[in-house]
This record gives structure tokens, sequence and C-alpha cells, in this order.
């Protein structure tokens, strides 16, 4: 391979992701190129060089550089046409996609439907590519809003408040649940399990007759907004109750070490798979050995063991 290119979606340890791939690709003497702002880029042939130095001081930056966006036009065939024509047009000999599902079903397209030759790197901070173990983006996610966690803990202790904490997790509680975890919390509300709200509401009573004073329930967007649990829980219990919505906090913020050494090594070893000839498949890194998984298995909806999570939760509270 003489030429590859990069595009990416947005969380924390992107960069250090991009980074590596750039500087293994120069061990290589492979030219690395980015499109900016994802698939919308690539079929607007928005196209920039990537060399040793552009990547410098970039490791510790959270989002991505080559910036992102959604692209509706890349699910039409107009603009995959588009996106395949600047592909072959800037000699591109292989690219890696670095994202979460969308992206990486994206991936899979230009592979198996154009062949394209394609490596997708896992980094979502909703922890949700079937097969692999931890996603870049992931753990940065989890420890935002814990920190946020921690201080709205604070304010409920001291107002003797029942606080709904409302978290990212369209359709996976990864998020929610190990905030839940490691922040002590009560409750977790989370897409993938049916919650029975009468006897949620029943605990809180119960446990505010004992003198439990405040409550934190965190609930995943995906299952529910946090100003209707607050709703329920007040029209069922009587007890005061607060909001906090975290939003995109989630998404950014300066990575954690956690996910700048896996952007560095799935980075590094993304280049080595893609320049062996492999394609649609996404690098995985479990128990310190590196494997790779077919696009196809890895876009697939991915299983998380909400029950035990959840046992675990409530034996805590």
């Amino acid at each position: 391979m003489k030429r590859i290119a990069i595009l990416t979606r947005d969380c924390a340890g992107i960069n250090a992701a991009i980074r590596s791939v750039v500087r293994t690709a120069s061990n290589f003497n492979i030219e690395v190129v980015g499109f900016m702002r994802g698939y919308d880029g690539l079929i607007d042939n928005d196209i920039i060089s990537l060399n040793h130095r552009s990547v410098s001081g970039i490791i510790n930056k959270g989002g991505t550089i080559l910036k992102t966006s959604r692209s509706e036009r890349f699910y039409n065939e107009s603009g995959q046409n588009e996106a395949i024509n600047n592909i072959h047009q800037n000699n591109i000999d292989g690219l890696l996609v670095i994202g979460g599902n969308g992206s990486l079903t994206g991936a899979h397209v230009l592979a198996s439907k154009y062949n394209i030759p394609v490596i997708g790197v896992p980094a979502t901070i909703d922890n949700d590519i079937s097969g692999v173990e931890f996603s870049i983006g992931a753990d940065t996610a989890v420890n935002v809003a814990l920190d946020a966690l921690d201080k709205i803990r604070d304010t409920a202790t001291s107002l003797e408040r029942i606080f709904i904490v409302e978290v990212m997790g369209r359709n996976c509680g990864y998020i929610a649940l190990n905030v839940s975890l490691a922040g002590g919390c009560e409750e977790v509300l989370v897409p993938e399990m049916d919650i029975d709200y009468d006897l949620m509401c029943k605990e809180i009573l119960q446990g505010n007759e004992k003198g439990k004073v405040s409550w934190i329930v965190i609930v995943a967007e995906g299952k529910a907004k946090a100003i209707d649990i607050a709703r329920i829980i007040n029209e069922k219990t009587n007890l005061e109750t607060r909001v906090a919505v975290l939003g995109h906090i989630q998404r950014g913020g300066r990575p954690t070490a956690v996910d700048r050494l896996l952007g560095a090594k799935l980075g590094n070893y993304a280049v080595n798979v893609l320049n062996q000839g492999i394609t649609d498949h996404c690098v995985n890194l479990k128990n310190g050995e590196f494997s790779t998984i077919p696009l196809e298995y890895a876009i697939q909806p991915k299983k998380i063991d909400v029950e035990n999570y959840y046992k675990l939760i409530k034996i805590l509270m």
C-alpha cells in the first residue's frame, strides 16, 4: 500500500488513534490522508494530508481533529458512488474508519459492496460494538459522567432530595450501568430492561421511612427522559425530585489514559492489518491479545449482561 485514508466519528481517544495510524504508516512509507467530517467529507472530497508533524500534540485532546457529521447522503447509492469515485481519484489503497456502529456499518458497505479495502477501529462511548471488549471513548465517557454524578450526589445529600440523572445511551445502557455501579446509585433504567415503576417508587418510600433522605436514579436517554421519570416518582411518592441531564458533556473532555493507550494500540494494529491485505474487519484488543472481527458481526446489536449488573447495583445500594 502506498496511500491510505482515515475518516472518523467523535469521542475521546480518537485523536490518539489518528496519531498512531499516521506514525505507524510512516514506518511503512505509506502516505496518510484524512477526510474531513466523516462520510460527508468522503462524498465532498474534503481531504487533507496527514503527516508526523500534523498529528503532533493531539494525543491529549478530546474529539477529533478531522471533525465529523452524520451523513444522510451516504445512505443513498448516489452518495456512495461519489464516495467511491473520490477514493479512486485520490489513489487511495485502503481506508481506516474510526467510529461506532453507524460508521462501521458504512465501512462494511464500502468493503462488501464496492470491494474497497477497509478496516474499522471501534470508537464509541456506548461500547456497543459486538465482539469488542472495549471501544475507544467509553472509559472517558463513564469517568466524565461519574465526575458529574459525584458532584450531584453532594447536592442530593445536602438538600435531601431525589435526583434523576440522564446519561447518554440511545440503544445501549453501558454508560448508565457502569456509572450507577461505580457511583453507588440506587436505581438504573436502561433500554435493555423493563422497569416496574410501582416497585421502584415503593422502594423509595420504604427507604424514606427508614431515614434514607436522598436517592439517585440513573436513566439512559434511550429508555426515558429524566423529566418524565421525575414526574412519575413525584406523583407516586409526593417526594421532592430534581433532574440533571448530562448530555453531550459525556462525549468530550480529555481522554483518560485507558482511551489514549487503546487508541494508540488499535491504531497501530489497524495499519498493520490493512497493510497485510485484510479487509471488512474490525480490530479488537481483548486480554492483551489483538484480533479482528468481521464487520458484518461487529455491527450487530451487542448483548450486555444487564441482569447481573442490575442485581449487583441493588445488592450494593
